[in-house]
């Protein structure tokens, strides 16, 4: 008999594991299917959102007669406005938010292409940039991007509520109009380069370091290697240039802006960089976007890649890191606070 009910407890722990296994598995595939099912293009209707806002602050504000005769207004203008959503334009807004290697540019150039193949010309494309800046390739490429939009024939709005800086004003500079927040970090149109060296530690503990090149500038600074002379005054060369080349984009798609006031590698905020033509209004983003609200069917487009978990986790890591390494720079660094 003890040993009937050992077998039974033995049992019901059996198919309790059983059916937790099964739970699981079904709760993966769940999420599996979940992420199939997950369109890669987000599309965002603002006019609704801005209506919605609207009305849920109007249905508490108004007593039930104003309330009524409201909704009746506003039943009549979604009418109006179905019967004349051929003729009113399209305002796409993308977003850009940029790091040290602009890898938003991977979503930014699908975005761009889906917004490419459906726009008339009559259409709009808002991009809200915030970024410091970075590498020369990688938001010379994010600008090019941008560059597509005025190549296809649409007007191009740039806006900055925060910054947009040194990479991140070139790709401002493309737009037809720069519209930024009062207060946004506004400019930084210079380059730097910063290349820690070893070669004196590695001497004095008697380590040798060969570098093996074929060309006479295949390599002009290096980490571990000696600086020469030759090598620092070529390097500083190749940083000129591409100031020169930097203020040439800026210049050519800016011909109001003075480069000789602008194009020294400080930043402004907002109001300054209006009076410098850095800029063409003072504007938050989300005034723009409510000032267009009844002329223009707005539309928010997102890229969203698929990622694996691997994927999700390294950027769950990876943002951790980016977060604590903010706040020593926050600390280390002798920055404007208000």
């Amino acid at each position: 008999m003890d040993q009937l009910i050992e077998f039974g407890v033995f049992s019901g722990k059996l198919l309790i594991v059983f059916l937790f296994i099964m739970a699981l598995v079904l709760l993966v595939a769940t999420l599996i299917m979940k992420q199939k099912l997950k369109p890669d293009l987000i599309i965002e209707n603002i006019n609704e959102k801005l209506d919605e806002l609207e009305q849920t602050l109007k249905s508490t504000l108004l007593d039930k007669k104003e309330l009524k005769n409201y909704l009746k207004e506003q039943k009549k203008k979604l009418k109006d406005k179905e019967s004349e959503s051929k003729k009113t334009p399209c305002l796409f807004v993308l977003e850009f938010k940029g790091d040290i290697h602009a890898h938003a540019v991977k979503e930014l150039r699908d975005e761009v292409t889906a917004v490419l193949t459906v726009a008339n010309p009559d259409d709009e494309v808002l991009v809200t940039i915030e970024s410091p800046g970075g590498t020369v390739h990688g938001y010379g490429l994010a600008a090019a991007q941008l560059i597509r939009v005025k190549d296809a024939g649409l007007k191009l709005t740039a806006c900055v509520d925060l910054v947009a800086a040194s990479g991140g004003y070139m790709m401002a500079c493309t737009a037809h109009k720069i519209i930024a927040a009062p207060f946004s970090i506004i400019g930084s149109i210079g380059v730097l380069a910063q290349v820690p060296n070893f070669h004196k530690l590695l001497k004095k503990n008697d380590v040798d370091y060969e570098e093996i090149s074929s060309g006479e500038y295949k390599r002009t600074v290096s980490i571990l290697g000696e600086i020469t002379e030759k090598g620092r005054a070529k390097f500083q060369e190749q940083i000129v240039d591409t100031h020169a080349l930097f203020k040439d984009f800026v210049g050519s798609s800016r011909p109001q802006t003075d480069m000789s006031k602008v194009a020294t590698g400080e930043y402004w905020y907002g109001v300054r960089a209006k009076e410098l033509n850095l800029v063409d209004e003072l504007m938050t983003s989300d005034q723009y976007l409510l000032s267009r609200k009844t002329d223009a069917k707005i539309f928010k487009i997102k890229y969203q890649a698929k990622k694996s978990m691997s994927e999700k986790i390294s950027d769950v890591l990876g943002h951790a890191a980016v977060r604590a390494t903010d706040r020593i720079t926050e600390k280390l660094m002798e920055t404007p606070r208000l």
